[in-house]
């Protein structure tokens, strides 16, 4: 299956969703999860005809999620040439970082007093990205790794932080299409991930939040790094 008939299979699998409670907001709900495992790298037209047929929504419904999505600096809108998603700059990953150390950090120090099930929940995307990278698949080991952070995060038990994540997690996807080879990007992440789970399992909240920081340092390097390849 290619990488459109793919995407097209996704929203057409939302369909009886937005069925229910067709609403912008859910539309965007869609597309932003789209974004997040990587099915629509920047650069993509969105045909509104396509979109709103594979859904079942009308044209303003649609138009009304694409400007959510835009306030979100996911998509942005060409004059005579449609609706695109967003092309990220350097400095939009530097300040994707700086939240993101922020938000996660407070998360590994709200872990003290979180449901012993939220922590479990950590660790279950960390299993969740070793089954995709032992079938190969890359681009679902990214996405685990969005949903690991995104557990993180959710100790806070905080739902205006859990928006903020969703909406930083699927900017940070877009980013990841800088790097050329999904592997040797993701696959060292993987023990990282591991072990910053245990740690947090294991009631080590302090040495949890230092191999955060280091993590941040290294991914936050490994992408400038690649962008200032690319402008070069």
């Amino acid at each position: 299956m290619t990488a459109m008939a793919d995407w097209a299979a996704r929203l057409s699998a939302a369909r009886p969703v937005l069925d229910r409670a067709s609403a912008a907001e859910l539309v965007a709900d869609v597309l932003r999860e789209n974004v997040i495992d990587g099915s629509l790298p920047p650069g993509t037209r969105l045909s509104e005809e396509t979109i709103g047929n594979l859904l079942g929504v009308s044209r303003n419904t649609l138009r009304e999620a694409f400007r959510l999505l835009s306030h979100e600096n996911l998509l942005v809108h060409e004059l005579h040439r449609g609706v695109f998603v967003r092309k990220l700059a350097a400095a939009d990953v530097a300040d994707i970082y700086a939240m993101r150390r922020i938000l996660e950090t407070a998360g590994v120090r709200a872990a003290v007093t979180a449901p012993s099930e939220a922590v479990t929940e950590v660790r279950r995307h960390v299993e969740e990205g070793r089954t995709a990278a032992e079938s190969g698949d890359w681009a679902a080991v990214g996405t685990a790794n969005m949903r690991f952070h995104r557990a993180i995060a959710a100790l806070l038990a905080s739902p205006r932080v859990d928006e903020t994540m969703a909406r930083l997690l699927a900017e940070l996807r877009l980013a990841f299409h800088v790097m050329g080879e999904l592997r040797t990007f993701h696959e060292p992440y993987l023990e990282d991930n591991a072990r910053i789970a245990t740690l947090l399992i294991d009631g080590d909240h302090e040495r949890a939040e230092r191999e955060l920081l280091a993590y941040f340092d290294t991914a936050e390097a490994q992408l400038l790094a690649a962008y200032a390849e690319r402008a070069g």
